[in-house]
């Protein structure tokens, strides 16, 4: 997992602590200098270019003016400025602040966005908390059955209507639903398309003028690479994005897309998702992650 960025960050730590065992403090110059020996391989483990400035920002503060005495110290460094660049302050999705609680959930078919959406009600139902899932992806053969299937796993309901029924109307009796219940979240499944068509689009701003949801949320896989930046902007240029969830990040080889999600869209990362069981899903940690991208 992230082999590309932690044999890049490997290399410039190596880089860093051999120019300080030389006696020469570290400056912007220099620093710079030692990236822009490493920015093609940062590019190609999907960094963006933009993202690459940001870094490089970032870098400069926090080695500045030091003299890192090992591999280890420099590591350390580093560590502590990718953290910084993935620390945005995110949604918290428990315990609900209103009743019922409504989250919608967007992006791409083939991302896991069921299996997600699935997974967070497998965390709020283990917490004591009522939830139904609205089945509003009326568009995709199989996909009420998948909610369903999921939904008789974890032990939640499902509030859905036939295929080709407006996905509005399955969000808005969902609700109707848990708040005659008192169930405390209303998790809202959404259809999707690899190319975000105008139809797509406008079924999301319906639903949203309908139901008027209290979060969205973007569900993206790690593995976009630098797409995610493109398809996350037009999500929320369209209908606008509270946080993102990225999948498959156990698969990512590379290791950039977390960095396209809070320096390149400025969006926080409030889950990543490792597998496909109920319990692998973890709420975003900066520091973590930044130590397992240099595999600390």
């Amino acid at each position: 997992m992230f082999d590309a960025l932690k044999k890049s960050f490997g290399r410039i730590a190596d880089t860093l602590a051999e120019v300080s065992g030389a006696g020469i403090t570290l400056d912007e110059k220099r620093i710079n200098e030692i990236l822009d020996d490493m920015e093609l391989e940062l590019l190609q483990a999907d960094v963006a270019v933009d993202v690459l400035d940001r870094m490089r920002d970032e870098m400069v503060r926090q080695l500045s003016g030091k003299k890192v005495k090992n591999r280890k110290e420099a590591m350390d460094a580093i560590r502590d400025a990718l953290a910084e660049l993935l620390a945005l302050p995110a949604p918290q999705i428990a315990p609900p602040p209103k009743k019922p609680y409504i989250i919608l959930f967007v992006g791409p078919n083939g991302v896991g966005k069921t299996t997600t959406i699935a997974k967070i009600a497998y965390k709020l139902k283990g917490s004591g908390y009522g939830v139904v899932i609205a089945a509003a992806d009326t568009f995709r053969a199989g996909s009420i059955e998948q909610t369903e299937e999921w939904a008789k796993r974890i032990g939640v309901r499902v509030v859905k209507h036939d295929y080709g029924a407006d996905p509005a109307a399955v969000a808005y009796d969902a609700v109707k639903s848990a708040t005659a219940r008192g169930e405390e979240y209303v998790l809202i499944d959404t259809a999707g398309r690899q190319d975000t068509n105008e139809n797509l689009m406008e079924q999301l701003k319906k639903i949203k003028r309908v139901v008027k949801p209290d979060l969205t949320i973007y569900v993206g896989e790690a593995l976009t690479g630098n797409a995610l930046l493109e398809q996350l902007r037009r999500y929320d240029e369209e209908i606008g994005i509270d946080g993102v969830i990225l999948t498959k990040m156990d698969a990512d080889t590379r290791g950039g897309s977390a960095f396209t999600v809070t320096v390149g869209a400025g969006k926080p990362l409030i889950f990543v998702g490792f597998g496909e069981s109920p319990d692998d899903l973890k709420e975003f940690n900066a520091e973590e992650l930044a130590g397992t991208i240099l595999g600390q």
